[in-house]
Parts: C-alpha cells; sequence; structure tokens
C-alpha cells in the first residue's frame, strides 16, 4: 500500500510541478489543425470512393453502391 502512496503522491507532483501544459491559445491553433486536416482527408477519401465507383461501373459493369 505504501508503494501506491508514494506512485500517487509522486505522479500529482509530476503533473502538477513538471509538465508543461500548452496555452489555451495553443490548443486551439492544435485544434484547428487537426479540424482541417481531417476534413481535407475526409474530402479526399469521398472523392477517392467516387472515382473508384466510377471505374469498377465503367470497367465492370457493375455498381458497388447498390
Amino acid at each position: 500500500m505504501e508503494k501506491l502512496t508514494l506512485y500517487l503522491k509522486e505522479s500529482y507532483h509530476e503533473l502538477v510541478k513538471n509538465v508543461s501544459w500548452p496555452t489555451a491559445q495553443q490548443l486551439q491553433e492544435s485544434t484547428m489543425v487537426v479540424l482541417v486536416t481531417s476534413t481535407i482527408l475526409a474530402i479526399l477519401i469521398f472523392f477517392m470512393d467516387i472515382i473508384s465507383s466510377v471505374v469498377f461501373k465503367t470497367i465492370y459493369g457493375v455498381n458497388i453502391f447498390g
């Protein structure tokens, strides 16, 4: 039990005293980067999906989406 208590105390101290947390501005910037990147990738995958559908229908005469 003593080891667990020591571990929790040291973990708390590490999080409060030694970790450098990002500022609100840095957090907003990082969030925007993630949102923009996710949107670009979603659009890219959407167009790749549409193109593959057209290719399959043209080459094989199969509509893979129904």
